[in-house]
């Protein structure tokens, strides 16, 4: 059976909000241990002390947390954000010719247009510019599993410092989380980081993009 400490870091972890509360030191830890007693169905005394310490020692461990967080924080404000619409995202099942989706490749990067194809086990994601959509269906219609269209590209650039600093990436994926946009597609190329998502989510990703 779970410690009470095992059980309370559960409960933090689970919920984002309380954790940045405590991460800022802005929060009633009583009180805090006090809900999370009633909730867990743990309401003894002892319990309840015992959760008032392990909500401590996690804050410690957050503030720790909060000192990497800087340091993406200044790596993301020398990052440069690109932007491109009019991206569709095509999934083609495998079993097609790859010496067709070669020579639209070199069509498509002959004239600096935009794709990506990621290999899967069972398909192939291709990323390209919606004028080039039906040239694709025509290749391979047969093949084809899902097309998702008004799509926007944001690529943001960064400096080297990215790859030697951890948690950059899962900083970004929770900042579009928080927001309630949706990933479509995502990828990263050394120090580009790649966001496929709705063309209608733009301006609310530019605005939390801002750093």
């Amino acid at each position: 059976m779970p410690s009470t400490t095992e059980l309370t870091e559960k409960y933090l972890e689970q919920r984002p909000s309380i954790r940045d509360c405590l991460k800022n030191n802005v929060i009633n830890y009583s009180k805090l241990a006090r809900k999370i007693s009633i909730e867990l169905g743990i309401e003894k005394e002892s319990s309840v002390e015992a959760i008032l310490v392990a909500c401590r020692r996690y804050s410690l461990k957050l503030k720790k947390e909060k000192s990497l967080e800087e340091k993406i924080l200044k790596i993301l404000r020398k990052s440069e954000l690109e932007i491109k619409n009019k991206i569709v995202v095509v999934i083609i099942d495998k079993g097609i010719y790859t010496g067709n989706l070669i020579e639209i490749e070199k069509k498509i990067r002959s004239n600096s247009d935009t794709f990506y194809a990621i290999e899967g086990v069972n398909a192939f994601t291709v990323i390209i510019s919606e004028k080039y959509l039906d040239e694709l269906n025509k290749l391979f219609k047969r093949n084809i599993i899902n097309i998702s269209k008004n799509l926007a590209m944001i690529t943001l650039k960064s400096p080297e410092s990215l790859e030697s600093t951890p948690g950059v990436v899962s900083y970004l994926y929770s900042l579009f989380s928080e927001h309630g946009i949706n990933i479509v597609e995502t990828m990263s190329c050394w120090t580009d980081t790649i966001f496929v998502v709705s063309e209608k989510d733009i301006p609310d990703v530019m605005n939390f993009l801002k750093f």
